[in-house]
């Protein structure tokens, strides 16, 4: 495969810049377009309960749906790396009533062809809430390895028998990132692959595979536990929460990290003043204490999450592309 590279739009890495964020600033809130929304909402995660979209879209649908004076039913539909959830999506009314949380996870599906709805086309962004980055994670009472040069050392002791758990689902960012890592390494590493993410996390946890690939904010309460122990950063530099786990650069590998990314999508076909108003109620639940609050207790301020419709689409279109381009 080719090694990941910075694509045309410098998304690969360069708009991820890491950097430490102010005190918001309160977003305005226009008033709502003929009463909308006056009923409760719908916000579909296509992946599983306790993992990190529905972590996310719960922590969004709080602020939300305050805003709006409506309540927001959160509704996880997992199974096929994200694609379980679109179809009902699809169905419901083209009226804003119904929200997709959405990750690149999804991306990945357009771009390897799985599904037909183009996420910038079929469907409009009302924002981009949270980027973040991988990590590979062992037991914290792991023996037989206690670092990311140790477990190295086992797997080429035993080749093709060290296990990770992950979503393998062919072009997603978890199979390109391990596949370039171990293109890179020289080592052989058994994908075990689980829709759920708490099947994931009780596959570390239980000793079924060794290792597990994950972003921090997503198992912030394994790490804070001593359950969990991080090896490996799929980051260029170590952040201020993990100066001590080494990176990429730190064991001579040179491609670009790909960033987990999360946001929430409406049917392209949405009245464009419900979209409007819905994309100022994203940002301002973006800017709320309670869900700056969360992204401080998940380790996930590190990086320039927020990007209003504008800026979702230009990140979406050149994930995408690079997707396309890392086969």
């Amino acid at each position: 495969m080719k090694l990941l590279q910075t694509t045309k739009y410098g998304l690969v890495a360069g708009i991820f810049a890491l950097q430490t964020l102010g005190a918001a600033v309160a977003a305005d809130v226009p008033d709502k377009p003929g009463g909308f929304p006056e009923r409760p909402i719908t916000m579909i995660v296509p992946f599983g309960a306790g993992g990190g979209s529905d972590q996310f879209a719960r922590a969004m649908a709080e602020p939300m749906g305050r805003i709006m004076g409506v309540p927001i039913t959160v509704v996880n539909k997992p199974g096929g790396g994200g694609r379980a959830g679109i179809p009902d999506f699809m169905a419901a009314p083209a009226d804003g009533y119904t929200i997709l949380e959405f990750s690149d996870d999804v991306l990945t599906l357009y771009s390897s062809g799985s599904i037909d709805e183009n996420p910038t086309v079929d469907w409009t962004p009302i924002g981009i809430g949270n980027i973040t980055f991988s990590q590979i994670y062992i037991r914290g009472d792991e023996d037989r390895f206690t670092d990311w040069e140790s477990f190295v050392e086992y797997a080429e002791e035993n080749p093709g028998s060290a296990t990770m758990a992950n979503i393998s689902h062919e072009g997603s960012l978890e199979v390109i990132s391990t596949r370039a890592l171990l293109e890179s390494v020289g080592i052989e590493l058994q994908q075990v692959s689980y829709d759920k993410p708490t099947e994931r996390y009780a596959a570390l946890v239980g000793g079924h595979t060794d290792t597990l690939f994950e972003q921090p904010g997503d198992v912030a309460n394994l790490l804070n536990s001593g359950q969990f122990k991080p090896i490996l950063s799929f980051l260029k530099e170590a952040p201020s929460s993990f100066p001590d786990v080494p990176t990429l650069t730190d064991i001579g590998v040179e491609f670009e990290p790909i960033f987990r990314v999360r946001g929430m999508v409406v049917r392209g076909d949405v009245p464009e003043e419900r979209k409007e108003y819905l994309e100022a109620v994203f940002k301002a639940a973006y800017e709320s204490e309670s869900f700056q609050a969360f992204l401080e207790r998940k380790n996930m301020k590190m990086l320039n999450n927020y990007r209003g419709r504008e800026g979702s689409v230009a990140l979406i279109d050149g994930m995408i592309e690079t997707f396309r381009n890392a086969d």
